[in-house]
């Protein structure tokens, strides 16, 4: 029997551990939308139609929003292994609950605190950076965040594939006994990683801190860190840019002339696939100290896929690549901000996840929420429009961080030790 052991002999994280903790944060985020292709069924079975049933997306949301705020900056405070634990636990309950509920309003109740607990993926990507040696922190950040995006575009797959083989419920009960095992083999491999709530120049005072603190701490960051405000930017716009794309892309393949099946629409989906297999190469990038390239070629390939993606609207092909292209770039982007942002403060990594985590969050809920104005209005060329315009903004946003960034420092900025080293000056 394999033993995994948290570390190699050399100091890195483990194959094992790291491969379990990339599964943990998939199937954690999988739960917020396995609802999403079940809505009508649902909403059938529980006499509440599909109207009110749609209100299970918006709960899980918020629920998410609050777990992000809320419950991730614990990670500085508690000990981690016991943090994670409890919120992979809760999480596995609440699903239990979902799956037995009786009506549409304890599935309601149920699925916005999966959703809260659910943030347990966004303890685990900080303590998986924590864990790994410096130089291959860049490598371990990809794979976990691969196994995260590979959960959220799978999830709505294999829902439809267990609501046909049991119910709707099915899908409840099956991820309800993996949350659980998952629960027990965290406890078991995770090592204990205590919590240290700041240094004093958070706006935390120093010392250990309460949850009240803590929580104002988190909002602190981004006035004291300012690559975090530029990163949360950045992220924010490629996450609207890659809501835009998701939110309209039903709508036209749905319409002509495609005119494809709810199910055949969901397959689609597996393209996302390739974007989220390229994040451990940018992570391996990153690594070797090109982080700032990865994240400017991130914010060009954003806006390049824009194009084609205009042109899908009558090739198939065009399409495919446009969306292929999308998610390698957004996956770039994101993954590159969050190797800036993890080599800044060891001791508050995660408040400063929650606080770049909810930023993204926002941008893709203001994303969403365009694309469906847009697309009433201006169809498939708008809400391209819409897209390159978001597109645009990050690698305008990234630009102005270059140029701030050499004005503080006198010199270009080329790697993450520097990118450290002028944050914590200040503006």
């Amino acid at each position: 029997m394999m033993v995994m052991r948290p570390h190699n002999t050399d100091g890195g994280l483990s194959r094992g551990l790291l491969l379990l903790m990339s599964v943990a944060t998939g199937l954690a985020v999988a739960g917020n939308y396995f609802a999403q292709p079940l809505l009508d069924l649902i909403g059938r079975e529980l006499g509440i139609g599909s109207s009110r049933a749609a209100l299970l997306v918006t709960a899980a949301q918020i629920g998410y929003a609050l777990g992000l705020v809320l419950l991730v900056p614990l990670g500085d405070l508690v000990e981690r292994r016991r943090l994670a634990m409890s919120l992979y636990g809760a999480t596995a309950v609440f699903l239990l609950v979902s799956a037995t509920a009786p009506n549409g309003m304890v599935l309601l109740v149920s699925t916005a605190l999966t959703a809260l607990t659910s943030v347990g993926a966004q303890v685990v990507v900080p303590f998986a950076a924590t864990l790994a040696a410096p130089a291959e922190r860049g490598r371990v950040v990809g794979t976990v965040m691969t196994g995260l995006m590979l959960g959220l575009l799978l999830a709505r797959t294999a829902s439809g594939a267990l609501s046909e083989l049991g119910g709707w419920r099915t899908v409840y009960w099956v991820t309800a006994i993996l949350m659980a095992l998952m629960t027990v083999l965290l406890r078991a491999f995770l090592p204990r990683l205590g919590g240290d709530s700041g240094d004093g120049r958070d706006g935390g005072g120093g010392g250990r801190q309460s949850y009240v603190g803590l929580l104002r701490s988190t909002a602190a960051m981004f006035r004291y860190e300012p690559l975090l405000r530029w990163r949360a930017g950045i992220g924010a716009l490629s996450l609207a840019s890659f809501s835009v794309l998701w939110t309209a892309l039903t709508f036209l393949l749905a319409g002509s002339p495609y005119g494809w099946s709810e199910s055949a629409i969901g397959l689609f989906g597996l393209a996302g696939v390739v974007g989220a297999l390229t994040a451990t190469v940018a992570g391996r990038l990153a690594d070797r100290g090109y982080v700032q390239i990865v994240s400017g070629a991130g914010t060009v390939l954003l806006v390049a896929s824009w194009p084609a993606l205009a042109a899908g609207a009558h090739s198939l092909v065009l399409l495919l690549v446009g969306v292929i292209v999308l998610d390698l770039a957004h996956q770039a982007v994101l993954n590159s901000s969050q190797n800036v942002l993890y080599a800044l403060r060891p001791e508050a990594r995660n408040r400063i996840n929650s606080a770049f985590m909810t930023s993204l969050f926002v941008g893709g809920a203001v994303g969403s929420a365009l694309a469906s104005a847009v697309w009433a209005n201006s169809g498939w060329t708008g809400v391209c429009v819409l897209g390159a315009t978001l597109s645009a903004g990050t690698l305008v946003l990234w630009l102005l961080e270059r140029v701030t960034v050499a004005r503080a420092t006198g010199k270009p900025t080329k790697d993450v030790r520097n990118l450290v080293r002028t944050s914590t000056k200040g503006e």
